[in-house]
């Protein structure tokens, strides 16, 4: 009799035993399918969504763009999201998009070419337009200075490798004036415009829309524009690893179009927009604005010249330590990107 006793108790413990490792197998089978549940969406999005990243000055025409917040919903349908990053300068930018820190972004014409000398791998994917009467050299109302041959001898602020740096070259060149006729000063825009309320410097070469402000606040005057000297456009540039993504590229600058095209049109808007977004008066924009058209252009054979016209004038005064061509670092659009 224990013997039975003994085997009943042995059968009743075995199946508790069981059952318990039974109810521990269910219990994860069931949170397995809840993690799995839960999860699955995030892994689907990580894997299909996708983000551009942006780098933009606030005083280029990517601020309308940025602000407009169109090219965040032409995205989203293809499954792109859109970062943006400030910069400063242009050559900044550069060096984050050669870094591989963003994937696209805007200059003036001159920082390309500083990049390319350096190594970089940058490609030019779209021109904007010609902006060269907000470009030009300013001098105090009461200067001394009336002509380009006055600017011999003195100290004349700008930032180095932009595109005021080329228009200075230029305008010497014009009136026979080298660079070592003048005593230079690389002082960034925020910097230039104190010096040049204090007399530090004799002029201040630069852009719209801190010539417009000066020339309204600041008791000063364009001495010359940039018209004949420079055609001071916008590049539009994408890192050489992103030019995988044509596709992308495309509708970020049919979209940067449609910004422009937007600010043409509204051109009372786009003022008060950028004075709010820059701090700058409400008149100084409204000039900046009046005398500026937004829009791209193609890449074609007359703005290669134009710069590579700029690159070689760097070279030849030893500004840049190596020749560059241009045309190597042009992206062209396939058919694929054409067709999206």
């Amino acid at each position: 009799m224990r013997g039975c006793a003994s085997v009943l108790k042995a059968k009743k413990k075995n199946g508790s035993l069981v059952l318990f490792f039974s109810l521990i197998l269910v219990l994860a089978t069931f949170l397995s399918a809840c993690t799995t549940i839960k999860n699955d969406p995030e892994q689907s999005e990580t894997k299909s969504k996708q983000t551009i990243r942006i780098g933009y000055q606030k005083n280029g025409p990517l601020i309308i763009l940025k602000n407009l917040g169109t090219l965040e919903k032409r995205l989203q349908s293809l499954d792109y999201s859109v970062e943006w990053f400030e910069f400063t300068a242009g050559p900044a930018l550069l060096e984050a998009l050669n870094a591989g820190s963003i994937d696209f972004g805007r200059t003036g014409d001159s920082p390309p070419i500083f990049a390319q000398a350096s190594g970089s791998t940058l490609k030019y994917t779209a021109v904007g337009k010609s902006k060269f009467n907000g470009s030009g050299i300013l001098v105090k109302n009461d200067s001394t200075i009336k002509t380009l041959a006055d600017l011999k001898g003195k100290t004349i602020g700008f930032a180095k490798g932009s595109s005021s740096h080329y228009l200075l070259v230029k305008a010497l060149e014009k009136t026979g004036l080298s660079y070592d006729d003048i005593k230079p000063a690389y002082l960034s825009p925020g910097d230039a415009r104190v010096a040049f309320e204090q007399g530090d410097i004799d002029a201040w070469v630069v852009w719209d829309p801190f010539t417009a402000d000066t020339e309204m606040t600041a008791d000063a005057r364009l001495l010359v524009n940039g018209e004949g000297l420079t055609s001071d456009r916008d590049f539009f540039l994408a890192s050489s690893e992103f030019t995988k993504h044509g596709d992308i590229i495309k509708v970020v600058l049919e979209e940067i179009q449609n910004s422009s095209d937007w600010a043409n049109k509204h051109p009372e808007e786009l003022a008060t927009m950028l004075s709010e977004i820059l701090g700058i008066d409400k008149s100084s924009m409204d000039l900046a604005v009046e005398r500026r058209v937004y829009g791209l252009d193609e890449i074609d054979a007359t703005i290669i010249k134009e710069q590579q016209e700029i690159a070689d004038t760097f070279f030849e005064l030893k500004i840049i330590p190596k020749k560059v061509n241009v045309e190597d670092s042009v992206y062209t659009f396939d058919e694929k990107d054409e067709g999206s």
